[in-house]
C-alpha cells in the first residue's frame, strides 16, 4: 500500500506566483516517486492554479469545508465548490480550527457532508496535553467517536485520521513526538474503531501521523506503522519537502 503524504500549506504562500512556482515544483518531484501517494491542501484561492498548471501525479485537497452545500454562510466554503475545483479531500477538525471553536459535533456533521459527496475527510484528532495518568486517551476517545459518529460503517475505507498532538505543533511546541507514542495512539484507535464498528472495519482506514514532520523523523514514522504522514511547515518550502520525501522513497 503507497504511503500517503498531505502536505497542509495553511495560510501559505503569500503570492499566486510563490503559489505557482511550489506546486509546479512537487509535481515534478512527485514523477520521481514510487509508492508514495501526494496530497496537496494549499489555501482557497490557489487551487485554480492545479487545473492552470495541469498539474499531474498529486491529488488536490482542502483545509476546512463547511457543512452546508450552500446557503447564508459569509466567509464559509462548500464541498460542492470545493469539488468544482477537483478536491477529492479535505482536512477537518485541523487543531487550528478547533481552537477557533470548531467542537467535535460541527466537525462530525462536516465528515457526513463530504462522504454524502463522495469527499474524503481527513479527520485530524489530538490532544493539548499528554499527562501521566493517560486522560488524554479519554480525551482523544471523545474526538474519534465523535467525529464518526453516523458514519456507515461501509464509508471507514474513505476516511483518513491523522493523529496531530498539539503539545508537538507549531512554534510553541513543548517537544517532538516519538514513533512510539504514535504506535500507542495507533493502536487506541484501532481498538475505539473496532468497538464502535467491528475488528474487521479496522484494516480498511488509514492511520497517519502530523506533527513537525521533517526529514529527519519522516522515516521513523512511517517505520513505526503510520499509513502517511501530515506536514505542515516543511510542505511550504520546496527544498525541505524534497528533502522529506527524499529521505522515505
Amino acid at each position: 500500500m503507497n504511503k500517503l503524504i498531505i502536505a497542509n500549506w495553511k495560510m501559505n504562500p503569500a503570492s499566486e506566483k510563490e503559489a505557482g512556482k511550489l506546486l509546479i515544483d512537487i509535481s515534478k518531484k512527485a514523477k520521481t516517486l514510487k509508492n508514495i501517494s501526494l496530497i496537496v491542501c494549499p489555501p482557497f484561492p490557489f487551487l485554480f492554479l492545479f487545473k492552470k498548471n495541469k498539474i499531474t501525479k498529486i491529488a488536490l485537497g482542502a483545509q476546512n469545508a463547511h457543512k452546508e452545500l450552500e446557503g447564508s454562510y459569509t466567509g464559509e466554503v462548500s464541498v460542492k465548490m470545493l469539488s468544482d475545483f477537483g478536491v477529492k479531500n479535505i482536512i477537518l477538525g485541523h487543531g487550528e480550527r478547533r481552537k477557533l471553536g470548531e467542537n467535535d459535533e460541527f466537525i462530525n456533521q462536516k465528515v457526513l457532508t463530504l462522504i454524502k459527496n463522495k469527499v474524503n475527510p481527513i479527520l485530524c484528532i489530538g490532544e493539548s496535553e499528554r499527562d501521566g495518568d493517560g486522560n488524554y486517551l479519554s480525551f482523544l476517545e471523545d474526538q474519534i467517536k465523535g467525529g464518526l459518529n453516523g458514519v456507515p460503517k461501509a464509508q471507514l475505507k474513505n476516511i483518513i485520521i491523522a493523529y496531530e498532538p498539539l503539545w508537538a505543533i507549531g512554534k510553541d511546541a513543548k517537544r517532538e513526538a516519538t514513533p512510539e507514542e504514535f504506535v500507542e495512539v495507533k493502536i487506541f484507535i484501532k481498538k475505539i474503531i473496532s468497538d464502535l464498528y467491528d475488528t474487521k472495519s479496522v484494516h480498511g482506514i488509514k492511520i497517519i501521523y502530523g506533527g513537525s514532520i521533517n526529514s529527519n523523523n519522516a522515516k521513523s514514522f512511517l517505520g513505526a506503522g503510520a499509513d502517511g504522514l501530515l506536514v505542515g511547515r516543511d510542505s511550504i518550502n520546496f527544498k525541505k519537502f524534497e528533502a522529506l520525501l527524499d529521505a522515505i522513497k
